[in-house]
């Protein structure tokens, strides 16, 4: 397969991922996930800490009388702790796990917008070689001056990740 058809392969990939993102920072950054994985957006709530589980995973919140782990998307990302502010929030997200899905939070510093991003605004995430995964990211997102990230979800924690965190729902 020559260069222009790979490219044109890539880019008929982004076009799939044209769509609404639920955009939220993290420091400084700005970072989105498709909308249709989105359960709901939370003030933050107390989160029970559940001991022996990894640093990233900030415990589990009682929703609604179901119990839902939370992961400290920061922590994850290795940035450095924050503490809560008035806009730190808890995205409830449905990540794909295995045969079956694990409603999970994601504690983020504070939630944007939702963008209507089409798919030629899309670029391939950047290529930084074997040492860097990059596997979490469907694409770049280009408005006018900047980029803002977009998050596979299903594929930002591993698989192992996943099933800690269910077990973690699921035990406490």
């Amino acid at each position: 397969m020559d260069t222009a058809t790979t490219l044109a392969n890539d880019a008929h990939g982004l076009e799939d991922h044209a769509g609404k993102y639920l955009t939220f920072s993290l420091a400084n950054e700005i970072y989105g996930i498709q909308i249709l994985k989105v359960q709901e957006i939370i003030e933050m709530i107390d989160v029970t800490h559940v001991p022996r589980t990894p640093p990233f995973v900030k415990g589990v919140i009682n929703l609604r009388g179901k119990v839902i782990p939370v992961v400290d998307l920061r922590l994850k990302f290795g940035m450095e702790r924050k503490d809560v502010s008035r806009q730190t929030c808890i995205i409830v997200v449905y990540v794909q796990c295995g045969d079956s899905q694990l409603t999970m939070g994601m504690m983020v510093d504070a939630v944007s917008e939702v963008l209507d991003i089409p798919g030629q605004s899309i670029a391939p995430p950047p290529d930084f070689g074997s040492q860097v995964d990059t596997a979490f990211l469907l694409g770049m997102a280009k408005r006018e001056d900047s980029v803002r990230m977009l998050l596979d979800i299903d594929k930002v924690l591993s698989t192992q990740e996943l099933t800690i965190i269910k077990t973690t729902g699921d035990a406490a």
